[in-house]
């Protein structure tokens, strides 16, 4: 997962000026009546797909994350973690079923081993459909970014509305494997609709204490191939001060076939010292370092069907586990919900 800061990236070279557009007509609505909205556009999508819609929705769900920002609740609580039902830690991530997920034991988990692992999160079929399409959105960029005709929908580089504006350079997402979501209003669609299906967001928002809110930049549709290189680090390093839950979702089997994740199976209250001998980038922990902080527990490499998901939070030190022997791409959905009391330097969209 590659970090991302607006304030911190840079104009592409020669850029110019946005002009100004139109004011959105609900550029002043409320949170309910922005909410109404979504929610009469969704069910109308669902009968008729239509671009046009999808597109309204990204739109709507951005102003509506305003909103939820400027009205968010200053003392938001976690929940109290579930430790008692917590499995075993037995050298492996514990794991639970979905229809056990609660929120007190993603609490749980994140306090004692710094992630929770959950099965069947969403169904098999459904990961593995969603997979194909992320291969057809990588397809369709490469012929957007040719200039060549290309089926709409796919990837349409998206701008926000408001106070926030283009979200800025793109090709250190395409380098690592990932096109953002939110450049696909097709699948940003199908992403949230997924989410929705799999019955999870409430529990998401109750353990955020707030209403959910994903960010354009860190929400990513991943097609990770084995020469794609891990570097450890932690998310809330470069993010800042967060109220945060990653969920991350395989959609393909990974983790020995294809790269996963080597995660640092334990709560880790503070950051580690990032950079260092063998260190390439600014926010990258050695290797040492990582085994260093992992302590008496062993880094684990856990084994991910599609639909299979991890729930953590940003101070887990983790990397994506890669090795250029394995035969396929890892096939994912990473995405951060933030609450809007304590919302990082990125571009929010409502879910």
């Amino acid at each position: 997962m590659w970090p991302f800061n607006r304030k911190s990236t840079p104009e592409p070279s020669g850029a110019t000026a946005v002009a100004e557009r139109p004011q959105d007509p609900l550029e002043h609505a409320g949170a309910d009546d922005l909410h109404a909205e979504i929610e009469r556009l969704t069910a109308a999508n669902r009968a008729a797909r239509d671009l046009d819609t999808e597109r309204r929705l990204l739109t709507v769900r951005h102003l509506l994350a305003q909103r939820r920002i400027d009205e968010a609740a200053s003392d938001p609580q976690h929940p109290d973690p579930s430790r008692a039902a917590l499995p075993e830690f037995t050298g492996e991530l514990p794991e639970i079923d979905a229809a056990d997920l609660t929120p007190e034991l993603i609490r749980a988990g994140i306090l004692r081993d710094g992630a929770l692992l959950v099965r069947g999160l969403v169904p098999r079929d459904a990961a593995l459909a969603f997979a194909e399409q992320i291969d057809q959105s990588f397809t369709e960029r490469e012929l957007v970014l040719d200039g060549q005709p290309a089926t709409p929908g796919y990837y349409e580089e998206w701008t926000g509305e408001g106070r926030f504006g283009d979200v800025g350079s793109r090709p250190w997402i395409r380098a690592g494997g990932g096109v953002l979501a939110g450049d696909s209003p097709k699948l940003a669609f199908e992403m949230l609709e997924l989410f929705r299906a799999g019955g999870f967001m409430p529990v998401v928002e109750a353990y955020l204490g707030e209403p959910p809110l994903i960010s354009f930049e860190k929400t990513t549709l991943r097609k990770a191939t084995p020469d794609v290189a891990g570097a450890w680090h932690q998310d809330g390093a470069f993010m800042g001060p967060v109220r945060a839950l990653n969920l991350w979702l395989s959609l393909s089997r990974c983790g020995d076939e294809s790269p996963g994740l080597d995660v640092v199976p334990r709560r880790l209250d503070d950051y580690v010292d990032a950079g260092g001998e063998g260190a390439m980038l600014s926010y990258q922990v050695t290797d040492a370092t990582a085994q260093s902080a992992a302590g008496a527990t062993t880094i684990v490499r856990p084994i991910f069907e599609p639909g299979d998901a991890l729930f953590f939070d940003e101070k887990c030190l983790h990397q994506t586990a890669s090795d250029p022997s394995m035969p396929n791409p890892r096939y994912a959905i990473e995405s951060w919900f933030f609450g809007g009391s304590a919302f990082p330097e990125y571009v929010p969209i409502a879910v």
